[in-house]
């Protein structure tokens, strides 16, 4: 292993406590420094984790970060990346990439013109779940691919986060929020997707925060919370997509592929390692099988290291800026097609991420 990348977070809140769990198992990645709107926040946070807090500014103008990782709420992603870029630094950032593709581009072209790097979550994909199902899927075992069903839906974040109202506002809602996990997956998979149709609502139904110090308080809605989408791939598959925050219960499968010889089911992709299973034509009993592929002992941080090992060898990183723009024009497209009541041709594309080879490592593929 070679050179390590200093890390400046920016925003500390729940999602922030798995990256600080992973990046001291990744050795090419050092947290230099936290900050957050919530001063007192990052000054507990810096205690915590044995390092120092900045203010937003200070954090995205020193000259000793090299990465910044963007875990702000997704209104101020674009934003955040724009000034870590335009402060000479790399960027990793959690989904979406923007609240809306033009704000996206403006990011990646910035990024392209200043010489650095973008990179966003989610990374679950180069765990041993989806990388061994992309495997099994790649070796034929299940005949040439058709078509992928997924179905994710829960009552709503407000009964277990303590301040959620950010998922009920633009770039939340569960399509921006929860679909990511989902839409990279299926990238990875069978390639881009090349034009989307779907259909979108929202209930009356008011949402109150259960937990937390603001329990009882009712969240305002301003997106959609129940969207079905149907994908068709460039290279002909089809995925339909439920994603809803109006269920409160379900026994639909969470996530398959069907093929010519059989259907694999997909591990949950908001995780790094769940099982995959397996049933062909010639044995129709589901078989749960080894992994195969995939970063091992995967956490939130892995993109990041991986895009660091990139970044030192001159090589496109997996969790990439552009794989990111492609899962927001696919959101937007269907949003867009469901509100509007037609078929949207998307206008970018994307190459499949290289796979991610069994005992690999991120800080030495």
């Amino acid at each position: 292993m070679g050179s390590t990348l200093n890390v400046g977070v920016v925003g500390v809140g729940v999602i922030s406590n798995q990256y600080f769990a992973s990046l001291p198992s990744l050795p090419n990645l050092r947290l230099a420094a936290v900050s957050d709107v919530d001063v007192a926040r990052a000054a507990s946070v810096a205690d915590a984790q044995g390092t120092k807090a900045l203010t937003v500014d200070a954090l995205l103008s020193d000259p000793g970060i090299d990465v910044v990782l963007n875990l702000t709420i997704p209104a101020a992603h674009a934003d955040i990346a724009r000034r870590a870029i335009d402060g000479g630094k790399h960027v990793y950032g959690e989904k979406p990439l923007a609240l809306a593709t033009p704000d996206a581009a403006g990011v990646l072209s910035r990024a392209a013109a200043a010489g650095v790097r973008v990179g966003s979550a989610p990374d679950t994909v180069l765990g041993t779940g989806i990388q061994t199902t992309r495997a099994v899927l790649d070796s034929g075992r299940i005949g040439a691919p058709v078509g992928a069903s997924v179905h994710w839906t829960a009552p709503g974040h407000e009964l277990w986060h303590p301040a959620p109202a950010f998922y009920y506002q633009p770039g939340g809602g569960p399509l921006f929020d929860m679909g990511p996990y989902y839409l990279t997956s299926l990238v990875t998979f069978f390639g881009p997707v090349r034009r989307v149709s779907g259909a979108v609502s929202r209930s009356a139904r008011e949402r109150t925060i259960a937990t937390g110090p603001n329990a009882g308080a009712v969240i305002p809605v301003d997106v959609d919370t129940h969207v079905t989408a149907l994908l068709e791939h460039a290279s002909g598959v089809i995925s339909t997509v439920t994603v809803s925050f109006e269920v409160w219960a379900t026994k639909a499968p969470l996530f398959e592929i069907y093929g010519t010889e059989g259907t694999i089911q997909v591990p949950d992709p908001n995780a790094f390692s769940d099982t995959v299973s397996v049933a062909t034509a010639s044995h129709r009993e589901w078989v749960e099988l080894p992994a195969s592929a995939g970063y091992a002992d995967a956490g939130r941080g892995f993109g990041l290291a991986d895009m660091a090992r990139a970044i030192e060898t001159d090589r496109p990183h997996r969790a990439s800026g552009e794989l990111a723009f492609h899962v927001l024009e696919i959101m937007e497209s269907v949003i867009a097609a469901g509100r509007e009541h037609r078929v949207v041709e998307l206008s970018s594309t994307v190459e499949r991420p290289e796979p991610v080879a069994s005992g690999s490592r991120p800080e030495t593929w």
